[in-house]
């Protein structure tokens, strides 16, 4: 018989945090709690592999997982002494789901199940609180009846809100056991009418309800979107885990809260965290009650009047803070930690490694090192390469006067401006507008991930440092202030109200995720330093990474910010860039337009001086790195008017009859120009142009050198190259250009020439291309296209409903497709040094700056990888650890 679950507790497990694959991150971590003689609640986990039967079967469980379910109940109803379904001394269970990759409040949860009409009354007599048990019946019905029966669960707050209107009550804790009694027969009631079925009674009927329900949540739309944000396969799946409950809502004695070993926004070694005294688990992440500080020192720093934990509950914090340390001791990582104490004894709910900025990751790897918990190799693995995004966000001005309106938590450092949107929706459709927004929430959930991840930043009115906004947006690398009291929220009006100001959806604010302010207005804003722990951390992937990285820049500023980011060259100029800017872009239509190579010449001899200056400037800045340039490569109709306006427009600045241009238009026109009259083909019919750049360069080249002292070795790159032949041709002009430069010049300029590999043709017929070309390039834009046969123009019209549907799983335009493309990538880079041992690799395409796509790179041995300047971190990163783990492969 298969083994469906395993159980743990009273100090035993059958698994261990080894098996986060098979019990999802929860499972695995109660079991290795649970193993250390931790106070854990005894349960069981049902392994992720069920999940993956319950979708291949048509949403059924497997016939022998029942039987194994029970036997672990037997097991929690021995450690208790309670029992499920017992009307005297009742076991209640929490159901929860555990991928293992944590996925915060993206799939459901149920908790206090096996409370029915007979035992919320053993519970209310067993503890000696008819309020606390009733409390938690109408709990379970609003989850159950939301998460398993599908009943909305604003149907069930609505009914809350207005019996505590009726009451005259503020706070959910105000009411009493009778008047909980009565919400609970309304909840009943409002299920009864709308499903035309009582809420049901048995709880085995509950907890197959409940184990069905949190599978089912593994595909609802927002796990969905989350895993595609976060690239977590789908086939994963989830585990659940069942365990007995433990209660926060049993008095003044009792609490419940979520903590970090360390500060999760800016990695100080101190203890993080919140809690409610008398409430459940998701009264602190909701956001309903405004939570206390774990320590008085963060008390104290908040400025609020609610006690601590520390203060309150002395004994159970200071066995928490023990937990804490022997925790962090035996991960070796910063741990986020759930908790409940019942009526003062302590229990722990889930231990996992705690999502953190990427400020707060570096500071805690750093610091870890020097603590001696990690070395200097664990510590840039724990970095994700695209989390460094988050250090590349602007902070507001410290100079400028703030017209602040609002403030809550610091909850995700960062500042952000945008307009303000009210829904995920709006903030999606902003997005594909090409609008900032900023999206104002009175508190985000789960369902509102989309919007999240399109805003620019995330205000909440409520929810703490741990609330679902807090946490996601931190995730994301988004800015967010969350809790913002002292402002409010008017959905039906589109309205944010705060201190002297009420502005309207649209109106523009700036949120600083740093210190917790709400701003009127765009704001001026500072670019970050890369120093500290950022700086530290680079000097050790560098130690560790074998590629080198480059970096595609077209324009001085471009090249600049990459050399700040640790650029080590120039990996993909592309030429047709600086033809577009001011004057240039009316001699290139000159040239495009001359009847004959007499007036190409003319015109091309006015943009020789333009194309030298910017190659110098270019291989100045670089001062001696390696700088590759790329021929033109565009076909020439994208140099032309479109519109009949912008034609008659160009005719007049020309001195042209308007006709004579449209004619001349149409007859550039292509039909399909991707694969038309482009790249080495254009440096064939018409050679003047490629003998003009070719000059520009070598002639930079000599300047650049004279002017810096350091040898410029420029590397020139023929694009789209198919034939051995159309690369001779295309060599043998920059050859005899050189020769005429360099005996003009009285110096001698190394150079290399060779191509981008952009067709599977060239990949295929590498070994012969090779003979001619001294390096390849592997332009992965374009080799994606046509090895696909896709348009990545066009391909967002169909690819997101590829990854719906499983039939691929990544855009493959933006990370390598490894089996085709990378296969042609593999058979390019062998053939080509079976001819040419010394061949120069390197990648320029967008996947360049692509983790994955750089791991992929690693392996294949190419020499380096080239991506747009503010990806230089990431891709450095990446190589590391791509290194790291090769290394790690071959080692005995």
């Amino acid at each position: 018989m298969r083994k469906w679950v395993y159980t743990f507790g009273n100090g035993a497990a059958e698994g261990s945090a080894a098996d986060r694959n098979h019990l999802g991150g929860k499972g695995a971590n109660l079991a290795e709690m649970a193993s250390l003689g931790l106070p854990v609640p005894p349960g069981l986990t049902i392994v992720t592999d069920a999940c993956a039967f319950y979708y291949k079967n048509g949403r059924s469980l497997p016939d022998d997982l029942k039987e194994q379910v029970l036997d672990g109940i037997k097991g929690m109803e021995a450690a208790t002494g309670r029992g499920f379904g017992d009307t005297s001394l009742p076991l209640l269970l929490s159901v929860r789901s555990g991928a293992r990759t944590s996925m915060p409040g993206m799939m459901d949860t149920v908790l206090n199940l096996g409370l029915n009409d007979q035992t919320v009354e053993a519970l209310g007599h067993n503890s000696g609180d008819a309020r606390f048990a009733w409390d938690s019946y109408r709990r379970f019905i609003q989850m159950y009846g939301d998460v398993v029966m599908g009943i909305d669960h604003e149907v069930f707050e609505e009914i809350l809100e207005d019996e505590k209107a009726r009451f005259g009550h503020e706070l959910d804790t105000d009411l009493s056991a009778v008047e909980w009694q009565h919400v609970t027969g309304l909840y009943k009631d409002v299920i009864e009418e709308s499903l035309g079925q009582p809420f049901p009674q048995d709880p085995h009927v509950q907890l197959w309800g409940a184990i069905g329900a949190v599978f089912a949540s593994w595909m609802n739309p927002r796990a969905v979107t989350y895993r595609m944000l976060h690239a977590i396969p789908a086939e994963w799946g989830t585990a659940v885990t069942v365990q007995a409950m433990v209660f926060g809502n049993l008095g003044s004695s009792s609490a419940t809260g979520v903590a970090f070993t360390r500060n999760p926004s800016t990695g100080e070694k101190s203890l993080y965290g919140e809690f409610l005294v008398n409430a459940q688990g998701e009264d602190v992440v909701a956001g309903i009650r405004t939570p206390q500080s774990i320590t008085e020192a963060a008390r104290i720093e908040s400025g609020s009047d609610k006690p601590s934990l520390e203060k309150v509950m002395p004994e159970a914090f200071a066995e928490f803070g023990r937990i804490c340390d022997r925790l962090e001791a035996h991960y070796r990582d910063m741990q986020d930690l759930e908790f409940t104490i019942e009526r003062g004894k302590l229990w722990m709910l889930q231990a996992r490694s705690g999502k953190r900025t990427t400020k707060a990751a570096m500071k805690i790897a750093v610091d870890m090192v020097a603590e001696g918990l990690i070395t200097e190799e664990q510590a840039v693995l724990r970095i994700e390469p695209s989390s460094l995004d988050q250090l590349l966000h602007p902070t507001i001005d410290p100079k400028v006067e703030r017209h602040v309106i609002g403030s809550g938590l610091p909850a995700s450092p960062g500042a952000a401006t945008g307009a303000i949107v009210f829904t995920a929706e709006e903030a999606v459709v902003a997005e594909e507008e090409g609008r900032k927004v900023i999206l104002v929430r009175v508190e985000t959930s789960p369902e509102d991930i989309h919007g999240m991840h399109a805003a620019q930043g995330i205000l909440t009115t409520r929810g703490g440092m741990t609330s679902h906004a807090a946490v996601v947006a931190r995730g994301m690398g988004i800015p967010c202030v969350s809790g913002a009291g002292t402002m409010r929220v008017d959905l039906r009006n589109e309205l944010l109200i705060g201190t002297g100001v009420t502005l309207k959806k649209g109106d523009v604010i700036t949120i600083d995720g740093s210190t917790g302010q709400v701003l009127k207005g765009e704001v001026p804003m500072l670019q970050p330093e890369l120093s500290g722990d950022f700086a530290q951390l680079m000097v050790w992937a560098d130690k560790a990474r074998r590629m080198t990285v480059r970096t595609n820049a077209d324009t001085p500023v471009d090249a600049r910010a990459a050399r700040s980011f640790g650029a080590e060259g120039i990996g993909l100029c592309r030429t047709e860039h600086m033809f577009f800017e001011g004057e240039r872009i009316q001699v290139m239509r000159e040239m495009i337009l001359a009847e004959d190579e007499t007036g190409r010449r003319l015109a091309l001899d006015k943009l020789l001086p333009m194309q030298r200056s910017d190659f110098t400037e270019l291989f100045a800045i670089m001062h001696g790195l390696p700088v590759t340039i790329r021929l033109l490569d565009p076909p020439l109709h994208e140099f032309l008017p479109k519109t009949e306006e912008e034609i008659a427009e160009v005719a007049t600045a020309m001195g042209m009859d308007a006709q004579l241009l449209s004619q001349r238009v149409d007859a550039l026109h292509e039909f399909n120009p991707m694969l038309g009259h482009r790249g080495c083909r254009l440096a064939i019919s018409y050679p003047e142009i490629a003998e003009m750049q070719a000059r520009a360069i070598f002639e930079a080249a000599v300047a650049a050198a004279r002017e810096t002292g350091a040898a410029v070795v420029p590397e020139i790159m023929v694009p789209l190259v198919g034939l051995k032949a159309e690369l001779d041709y295309v060599k043998a002009l920059i050859d005899k250009v050189a020769k005429d430069v360099m005996t003009e010049a009285g110096l001698d300029i190394s150079y290399l020439v060779g191509t981008m590999i952009e067709l599977p043709r060239a990949a295929l017929r590498a070994h012969v291309i090779a003979e001619a070309a001294e390096f390849f390039s592997f332009g992965t834009n374009d080799l994606t296209q046509t090895t696909f046969g896709i348009s990545r123009d066009d391909a967002s019209a169909f690819i997101p409903t590829y990854q719906r549907k499983g039939i691929i799983e990544h855009d493959p335009f933006i990370s390598l497709d490894f089996d085709g493309v990378g296969e042609l990538i593999r058979i390019a880079a062998e053939r080509g040094r079976r001819t040419r041992p010394d061949m120069k690799l390197g990648i320029c395409g967008e996947h360049g700056g692509d983790p994955a796509s750089i791991h992929f790179c690693e392996s294949a041995g190419l020499d380096y990888v080239s991506c747009s300047p503010f990806r230089v971190p990431i891709a450095r990163l990446s190589a590391a650890q791509a290194a790291i783990g090769s290394a790690a492969k071959v080692d005995p």
